[in-house]
């Protein structure tokens, strides 16, 4: 058995195993009961076409398909996104439409302003931003606005 051939059953072996993946990720996006387990079976579909992609650029020794690759890695990495910010529209549409208080928080989501001081936010800076409590909906519009505090005499 040469080296080649080794290579070849190896590269195979891999497009094979990655098939079945896709198929099974596939199925489990189908039967998925929340939208963002769909999405997360989008972004493992997108990655096992991109290692695939990759095998193949290196079993038939084409190095355009590298370049193939790296533009879906792009393309894939923007789907994810527009997709979770869809979807996070979409629970805070609901939300709202369920009756939620201008300013309070889905459950699951943390506040604007009560993020950890291990995240490089010192308690300055943590007091300097508002309250997610102190922010009133526009009925007009669906932007949040600071409350104006009236002067005291």
């Amino acid at each position: 058995m040469t080296v080649d051939l080794a290579y070849q059953y190896l590269f195979t072996g891999a497009l094979t195993v990655m098939a079945v993946l896709i198929g099974i990720i596939l199925i489990r996006s189908i039967i998925g009961p929340r939208i963002i387990d769909r999405i997360l079976c989008i972004n493992m579909i997108g990655t096992l076409v991109i290692c695939t992609i990759a095998i193949l650029s290196q079993m038939l020794d084409e190095s355009y398909l590298t370049d193939i690759a790296i533009i879906y890695a792009m393309l894939s990495f923007l789907t994810v996104l527009i997709l979770a910010s869809v979807y996070i529209r979409r629970l805070n549409l609901t939300d709202e439409d369920e009756g939620m208080k201008a300013g309070e928080q889905p459950p699951g989501v943390q506040a604007f302003g009560a993020q950890d001081v291990s995240l490089g936010q010192t308690k300055e800076t943590q007091a300097s931003v508002p309250a997610a409590g102190s922010l009133q909906q526009d009925k007009n519009s669906r932007e949040t606005v600071p409350q104006r505090e009236v002067p005291h005499d």
